[in-house]
Protein backbone atom coordinates (compact mmCIF):
# COMPACT_ATOMS: atom_id res chain seq x y z
CA UNK A 1 0.00 0.00 0.00
CA UNK A 2 1.24 3.53 -0.68
CA UNK A 3 2.65 5.77 2.03
CA UNK A 4 -0.54 7.81 1.86
CA UNK A 5 -3.51 5.62 2.64
CA UNK A 6 -7.13 6.48 2.08
CA UNK A 7 -9.54 6.39 5.01
CA UNK A 8 -11.67 3.97 3.00
CA UNK A 9 -11.96 2.95 -0.60
CA UNK A 10 -14.18 5.40 -2.44
CA UNK A 11 -16.41 3.84 -5.06
CA UNK A 12 -18.18 6.37 -7.20
CA UNK A 13 -21.82 5.95 -8.01
CA UNK A 14 -23.42 7.69 -11.00
CA UNK A 15 -24.33 10.56 -8.67
CA UNK A 16 -20.73 11.09 -7.52
CA UNK A 17 -19.80 13.42 -10.39
CA UNK A 18 -17.42 15.36 -8.16
CA UNK A 19 -15.39 12.21 -7.55
CA UNK A 20 -15.71 10.75 -11.05
CA UNK A 21 -14.29 13.82 -12.74
CA UNK A 22 -11.07 13.47 -10.75
CA UNK A 23 -10.25 10.13 -12.39
CA UNK A 24 -9.35 11.69 -15.74
CA UNK A 25 -7.28 14.61 -14.46
CA UNK A 26 -3.50 14.91 -14.61
CA UNK A 27 -1.34 15.17 -11.52
CA UNK A 28 -0.91 18.90 -12.16
CA UNK A 29 -4.67 19.40 -12.42
CA UNK A 30 -5.23 17.46 -9.18
CA UNK A 31 -2.61 19.55 -7.36
CA UNK A 32 -4.27 22.74 -8.64
CA UNK A 33 -7.62 21.51 -7.28
CA UNK A 34 -6.09 20.71 -3.88
CA UNK A 35 -4.54 24.18 -3.63
CA UNK A 36 -7.76 25.84 -4.79
CA UNK A 37 -9.81 23.83 -2.29
CA UNK A 38 -7.45 24.96 0.49
CA UNK A 39 -7.92 28.59 -0.64
CA UNK A 40 -11.70 28.11 -0.59
CA UNK A 41 -11.49 26.64 2.92
CA UNK A 42 -9.43 29.61 4.14
CA UNK A 43 -11.76 32.10 2.44
CA UNK A 44 -14.74 30.52 4.18
CA UNK A 45 -12.91 30.61 7.51
CA UNK A 46 -12.18 34.32 7.04
CA UNK A 47 -15.69 35.21 5.91
CA UNK A 48 -17.20 33.27 8.81
CA UNK A 49 -14.92 35.13 11.20
CA UNK A 50 -15.80 38.53 9.70
CA UNK A 51 -19.53 37.78 9.91
CA UNK A 52 -19.26 36.95 13.62
CA UNK A 53 -17.03 39.99 14.20
CA UNK A 54 -19.53 42.31 12.45
CA UNK A 55 -22.43 41.16 14.64
CA UNK A 56 -20.70 40.41 17.96
CA UNK A 57 -17.32 42.18 17.89
CA UNK A 58 -13.70 41.08 17.62
CA UNK A 59 -13.43 39.48 21.07
CA UNK A 60 -16.49 37.28 20.54
CA UNK A 61 -15.27 36.32 17.06
CA UNK A 62 -11.87 35.29 18.43
CA UNK A 63 -13.57 33.30 21.22
CA UNK A 64 -15.76 31.48 18.68
CA UNK A 65 -12.78 30.93 16.36
CA UNK A 66 -10.70 29.46 19.17
CA UNK A 67 -13.48 27.00 20.05
CA UNK A 68 -13.96 26.02 16.40
CA UNK A 69 -10.21 25.37 16.09
CA UNK A 70 -10.23 23.33 19.31
CA UNK A 71 -12.40 20.76 17.48
CA UNK A 72 -11.21 21.20 13.90
CA UNK A 73 -7.50 20.78 14.61
CA UNK A 74 -8.13 17.42 16.35
CA UNK A 75 -10.26 16.25 13.44
CA UNK A 76 -7.63 17.38 10.93
CA UNK A 77 -4.82 15.63 12.84
CA UNK A 78 -6.79 12.38 13.08
CA UNK A 79 -7.58 12.40 9.34
CA UNK A 80 -3.98 13.13 8.42
CA UNK A 81 -2.76 10.34 10.69
CA UNK A 82 -5.26 7.89 9.19
CA UNK A 83 -4.20 8.88 5.67
CA UNK A 84 -0.54 8.34 6.57
CA UNK A 85 -1.21 5.13 8.49
CA UNK A 86 0.08 6.62 11.77
CA UNK A 87 -1.09 5.73 15.25
CA UNK A 88 -1.01 8.23 18.14
CA UNK A 89 2.28 8.26 20.00
CA UNK A 90 4.69 8.72 17.11
CA UNK A 91 6.58 11.52 18.84
CA UNK A 92 8.23 14.51 17.20
CA UNK A 93 8.95 12.76 13.86
CA UNK A 94 5.22 11.98 13.41
CA UNK A 95 4.24 15.55 14.33
CA UNK A 96 6.71 17.07 11.87
CA UNK A 97 5.35 14.82 9.12
CA UNK A 98 1.71 15.59 9.97
CA UNK A 99 2.36 19.35 9.93
CA UNK A 100 3.37 19.00 6.26
CA UNK A 101 -0.10 17.64 5.42
CA UNK A 102 -2.29 20.33 7.01
CA UNK A 103 -4.49 22.53 4.84
CA UNK A 104 -2.32 25.47 5.85
CA UNK A 105 0.70 23.71 4.37
CA UNK A 106 -0.94 24.07 0.94
CA UNK A 107 -1.18 27.86 1.33
CA UNK A 108 1.52 29.12 3.68
CA UNK A 109 5.28 28.79 3.71
CA UNK A 110 6.30 26.91 6.84
CA UNK A 111 9.42 25.24 8.13
CA UNK A 112 10.42 22.80 10.83
CA UNK A 113 13.87 23.38 12.31
CA UNK A 114 16.13 21.98 15.00
CA UNK A 115 14.40 18.60 14.77
CA UNK A 116 15.59 16.02 17.28
CA UNK A 117 13.91 12.98 18.78
CA UNK A 118 12.37 15.09 21.52
CA UNK A 119 12.10 18.64 20.15
CA UNK A 120 11.25 20.63 17.03
CA UNK A 121 10.87 24.29 16.22
CA UNK A 122 8.09 25.16 13.76
CA UNK A 123 7.76 28.54 12.06
CA UNK A 124 5.18 30.06 9.76
CA UNK A 125 7.46 31.93 7.37
CA UNK A 126 4.68 33.39 5.24
CA UNK A 127 1.08 33.41 6.45
CA UNK A 128 -1.48 34.13 3.75
CA UNK A 129 -3.79 35.94 6.19
CA UNK A 130 -1.08 38.09 7.78
CA UNK A 131 0.59 38.92 4.46
CA UNK A 132 -2.75 40.09 3.02
CA UNK A 133 -3.28 42.34 6.05
CA UNK A 134 0.22 43.75 5.67
CA UNK A 135 -0.38 44.53 1.97
CA UNK A 136 -3.56 46.39 2.97
CA UNK A 137 -1.69 48.41 5.61
CA UNK A 138 -3.55 46.69 8.48
CA UNK A 139 -2.09 45.65 11.82
CA UNK A 140 -1.20 42.01 12.39
CA UNK A 141 -4.21 39.86 13.15
CA UNK A 142 -4.01 38.89 16.86
CA UNK A 143 -4.18 35.11 16.37
CA UNK A 144 -2.06 33.95 19.33
CA UNK A 145 -4.91 32.75 21.58
CA UNK A 146 -6.34 30.74 18.67
CA UNK A 147 -2.90 29.44 17.68
CA UNK A 148 -2.11 28.25 21.20
CA UNK A 149 -5.22 26.04 21.13
CA UNK A 150 -4.77 25.02 17.49
CA UNK A 151 -1.13 23.90 17.70
CA UNK A 152 -1.34 22.38 21.18
CA UNK A 153 -4.41 20.28 20.32
CA UNK A 154 -2.96 19.21 16.96
CA UNK A 155 0.31 18.13 18.57
CA UNK A 156 -1.44 16.40 21.48
CA UNK A 157 -3.61 14.45 19.02
CA UNK A 158 -0.51 13.19 17.20
CA UNK A 159 1.13 12.30 20.51
CA UNK A 160 -0.35 13.09 23.94
CA UNK A 161 3.19 13.47 25.34
CA UNK A 162 3.98 16.49 23.16
CA UNK A 163 3.98 19.88 24.85
CA UNK A 164 3.59 23.07 22.83
CA UNK A 165 5.07 26.46 23.62
CA UNK A 166 4.44 29.64 21.66
CA UNK A 167 7.68 31.49 20.94
CA UNK A 168 6.05 34.35 19.02
CA UNK A 169 2.64 34.98 17.47
CA UNK A 170 0.72 38.20 16.81
CA UNK A 171 -0.09 40.33 18.67
CA UNK A 172 3.41 39.51 20.03
CA UNK A 173 6.32 41.11 18.25
CA UNK A 174 8.01 38.82 15.75
CA UNK A 175 11.02 39.14 13.45
CA UNK A 176 10.49 39.89 9.76
CA UNK A 177 11.54 36.35 8.75
CA UNK A 178 8.45 34.67 10.23
CA UNK A 179 4.95 35.40 11.57
CA UNK A 180 4.77 32.85 14.36
CA UNK A 181 7.01 30.23 15.93
CA UNK A 182 6.18 27.21 18.07
CA UNK A 183 8.33 24.83 20.05
CA UNK A 184 7.20 21.22 20.37
CA UNK A 185 8.85 19.01 22.95
CA UNK A 186 8.30 15.47 24.07
CA UNK A 187 7.53 15.36 27.77
CA UNK A 188 9.80 12.94 29.57
CA UNK A 189 8.51 11.01 32.55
Amino acid sequence: MSRIQSEKTVTATPLDEGIQLLNDLSKEELIAIIVDDAKNWLAHDGLWFQAVEKVHGMEAAIDADREAWRSFTVLEAKRIMARLGLEPGGGIPALVECLKHRLYARLNLQESLEITGNRALFRMVDCRVQSARKRKGLADFPCKSVGVVEYAEFARTVDPRIETRCLACPPDAHPDEYWCAWEFSLAVD
